[in-house]
């Protein structure tokens, strides 16, 4: 078991494993900006150490003062979270290299499936069913390119090889503007991933955005947590998540899951990740991995009964998965609104002091936020403020309780999106469930 942990992070996810740590009897390390020495989580850790400035780039990103934090306070490893560092390769290299372990995957796994095209590959040739594309990196042959996009048939989408969050990614109808696009968007990518290969898929005009949750140990074991349904989205960013995901039944949940972990086992795949999917007609694509611990993994957690972020934890630390497959039964079903720092309706960031935070409360209902009144929201990071998570016996159930929660929820001091979410779960469409990705921008009047 791992003695001492640094936590390079920040926020709610921070908070998030710094508790696992004190649960398993870990020590923690709080990495920090200047701007962030009063956030929760570096209040409570045994240590902290400021590692610079708010910029990110200076701070949160500086692999040198992070891996000196670490050499500093003696610890044995480093957690990543989600979002900064979480899945840079070039990280994960350095902090073993160091002498530290690096709490996820190793890199070359982590650059094998970080390449969007890589992964499609790697993925295809496990027999894991993926959206029909190019294949391969676009290259400069215009007629080529033109003769790709009429054998896919239009819409396609172009999408940057090392692309995320949204970004780098163009939808094109004809061919009248495909080699534009192409072009556009290969300069896109330079400029934000540093890499300008981009490739072509099959654009799929309704999809659902289903994922599937993995756990493997450095034994090659290696389960699946179930799925999760992310379609709630607004410009290509989750608002809300629940599982296991409303329609699908057992026996594609059996099929697909013994894809994942067949293809896991095979990369030799080690500690949390999730696969994401799009879902159209009754059939999955894979389109891509995420080598590290998600934001929405607590809905996994309150239907498997299983504890992630400790999972992780226990893994880096050398032992073995406790679950087997047929130990993982999914009970109940879960629901989480991201609750954001902005207004509701124009989207703008909304930072500053909180005057005065409220947690609702009540059966089955999670609040997972670094907030407290009288903390400063800063306006150099991400808007996510806090995670409210209901679990019921039932879909109907958990959705009657996050409407509660978020009935009680007080936030005084800055604007949130938590109107936004209250009208979502009003909708007749939302609680009949099923609902594809570009449902939330057609009812907000964006598409």
């Amino acid at each position: 078991m791992l003695d001492k942990v640094i936590i390079a992070n920040r926020g709610e996810i921070a908070l998030r494993i710094l508790r696992a740590c004190r649960e398993l009897g870990i020590k923690t390390v709080a990495v920090h900006s200047t701007v962030d020495a009063n956030l929760k989580h570096v209040l409570l850790a045994d240590e902290s150490v400021c590692i610079g400035p708010p910029a990110s780039a200076k701070s949160y990103l500086n692999m040198p003062a992070i891996i000196s934090a670490a050499e500093l306070t003696d610890a044995s490893a480093i957690h990543p979270g989600y979002g900064f560092l979480s899945e840079n390769a070039d990280f994960a290299e350095r902090v073993t290299q160091s002498g530290f372990i690096f709490i996820g995957p190793k890199a070359e796994t982590i650059r094998l499936m970080g390449d969007k095209v890589s992964a499609i590959k790697t993925m295809k040739a496990y027999g894991v069913p993926c959206v029909p594309g190019s294949g391969d990196p676009l290259g400069l042959d215009n007629d080529e390119n033109l003769r790709i996009a009429k054998e896919i048939g239009y819409p396609v989408i172009i999408k940057a090889s090392g692309g995320g969050g949204g970004r780098g990614m163009r939808v094109v109808y004809n061919s009248t503007t495909l080699l534009q696009s192409i072009n556009v968007t290969r300069s896109e990518a330079l400029a934000a991933f540093s890499n300008d290969q981009v490739y072509m898929e099959k654009f799929l005009e309704k999809p659902r955005h289903i994922e599937f949750q993995v756990l493997a140990d450095h034994f090659g074991n290696v389960i699946h947590l179930g799925e999760r349904d992310c379609s709630m989205q607004r410009r290509h960013q989750k608002v809300m998540e629940e599982a296991p995901a409303p329609g699908i039944s057992d026996s594609q949940r059996q099929q697909m899951g013994a894809r994942v972990v067949e293809a896991c086992r095979a990369v030799g795949y080690c500690n949390a990740g999730t696969l994401e999917f799009l879902y159209q007609d009754k059939e999955f694509y894979f389109i891509e991995m995420n080598t590290r611990v998600q934001v929405e993994h607590p809905v996994t957690e309150l239907v498997t009964g299983i504890d992630l972020v400790k999972a992780q934890l226990m893994i880096a630390g050398g032992e073995k998965l406790p679950w087997s497959q047929s130990d993982i039964v999914l009970r109940g079903h879960a629901l989480e609104c991201r609750i954001n720092a902005e207004d509701a309706k124009t989207f703008m960031p909304s930072p500053g002091p909180v005057r005065l935070w409220h947690t609702p409360g009540g059966p089955g209902i999670r609040v997972d936020s670094h907030l407290y009144s009288g903390y400063s929201v800063p306006p150099n990071y991400d808007s996510l403020i806090a995670k409210l998570i209901s679990f019921g016996d039932t879909r109907d159930t958990a959705i009657a309780r996050m409407r509660n929660a978020l009935s009680e929820m007080v936030i005084e001091g800055i604007k949130t999106n938590t109107a936004l979410h209250q009208e979502v779960l009003s909708h007749a469409a939302f609680q009949q469930g099923g609902l594809d990705i570009n449902y939330l921008e057609r009812r907000l009047g964006l598409k």
